[in-house]
């Protein structure tokens, strides 16, 4: 064996060697690619950058509503910076665990969502505020169950839609389980009434069903059905009817039903092309109701112009086109159903806001995801952008798989002739 080895030319060892060292360079960008894929970074870059920018205009504008009521210009910039760093540990989280895992946590996840909903209607838990109870106080800390049950909502359409599989054709297997838990849940959320959050609960239940490729006659009859159920308890309310047709005529109405929407209009008109300085809005002076929550690209868009509304856009366009993306390329049904869910959430919810702020959509109580003020919205947006994560780097997996496997270039001596030869 030893006679062997050393006649076994140095040249060929050399080549050798440099094919251990070529396989060793390969699997390290196979590694590489895994942990870093460019749609991830696009998506957390874009993350990262809607959140800063909700900092900086949460402290905008609310420094005057702050120090009017609680004497200190930086109470809700403290409150969101720590709901920021939550939210990003969520992320963090989220983004290491398998998300297959969340096929078998929906149940407990579900469960837990319709307690704290109910727990909301009770007067003893609930906190009312603005004429809808959707809070539960923790001390200094309020909870808001219904932005956590968008998540939850996904998880579980996208597990039932992966047990149904076989049978998107037969509407029963589709309605028992999607129309009771699915109702349920927009009912107690109705119940508060929050209008703008059922909408999107039943727009997200909408997607992954899309996604999954059920009939669209069955889409479509759905989409009727809920619409006029929901219209239906909307008109038997005085109140949540004169807001919905608010928006069609705001001028009949300026100083009462209308005046939410003329401030949010005048404070998007007068910011011109590049705004009037950020910190210098007017509308922040008590006239805009809301400006740090609802109506916050309102005063963006006045202190920063068409600029700074064209930047935010392009940001939340490039977290949508990540998402899609990665559903895209999911490795199973279930992760391109949960992908899909999780960007048709973040994407609705945008145009929601937008739509309220410009007086194409009624005013509903919608915030704009990572930039709108307010610790549930932001801390379930970041524990869902994680699991997009997760997706997004279990895609590049079997990158990962090829690259540990043998070398491009497997070199062996070929010194057997030589060496009889040589005896």
């Amino acid at each position: 064996m030893a006679s062997r080895v050393l006649d076994v030319p140095r040249r060929h060892l050399r080549l050798v060697r440099e094919g251990e060292r070529s396989s060793s360079r390969w699997r390290a960008r196979g590694r590489e690619r895994v942990r870093h894929p460019t749609v991830v970074l696009v998506l957390l870059g874009s993350t990262a950058l809607l959140t800063a920018i909700g900092l900086v205009m949460v402290l905008s504008a609310s420094s005057v509503s702050a120090y009017a009521h609680y004497g200190t210009s930086f109470l809700f910039f403290r409150r969101q910076a720590g709901y920021a760093v939550v939210g990003a540990l969520g992320l963090f989280l989220t983004s290491h665990v398998r998300y297959r895992a969340w096929q078998r946590l929906w149940v407990p996840l579900m469960l837990l969502t319709v307690a704290l909903l109910v727990m909301v209607l009770h007067p003893a838990a609930g906190t009312v505020a603005g004429g809808s109870a959707r809070w539960i106080a923790l001390g200094p800390i309020t909870i808001q169950p219904s932005e956590f049950a968008k998540l939850a909502m996904v998880t579980f359409a996208a597990a039932v839609l992966v047990k149904k599989w076989n049978h998107l054709d037969e509407p029963l297997h589709l309605v028992v389980p999607l129309l009771l838990v699915v109702g349920l849940v927009c009912g107690l959320i109705l119940l508060q009434p929050d209008l703008g959050t059922t909408v999107l609960v039943a727009g997200i239940v909408f997607v992954v069903l899309f996604t999954a490729g059920v009939r669209f006659r069955y889409l479509l009859a759905g989409l009727v059905v809920g619409s006029g159920l929901g219209m239906a308890l909307v008109m038997s309310r005085p109140y949540q009817r004169v807001r919905l047709l608010a928006f069609l005529h705001p001028w009949h109405d300026p100083q009462n039903t209308g005046y939410q929407l003329i401030q949010s209009l005048i404070g998007l008109g007068s910011g011109g092309l590049f705004g009037v300085g950020l910190g210098a809005s007017r509308q922040k002076w008590m006239y805009t109701p809301n400006a740090h929550t609802d109506f916050i690209f309102s005063i963006l868009g006045e202190e920063l112009g068409l600029v700074g509304e064209f930047v935010v856009l392009l940001l939340f366009g490039m977290l949508v086109y990540s998402g899609i993306r990665i559903a895209m390329s999911a490795r199973d049904t279930f992760g391109r159903l949960l992908a899909a869910g999780i960007t048709g959430w973040l994407g609705l919810q945008t145009l929601v806001n937008l739509g309220t702020v410009t007086g194409l959509l009624p005013v509903t109580g919608v915030p704009l995801p990572l930039v709108s003020f307010g610790g549930s919205s932001l801390i379930a947006t970041l524990a869902a952008i994680g699991i997009l994560v997760n997706i997004g780097r279990s895609a590049a997996e079997p990158v990962k798989a090829r690259a540990n496997g043998p070398p491009p270039q497997k070199l062996r001596p070929k010194t057997k002739k030589k060496t009889r030869a040589r005896r």
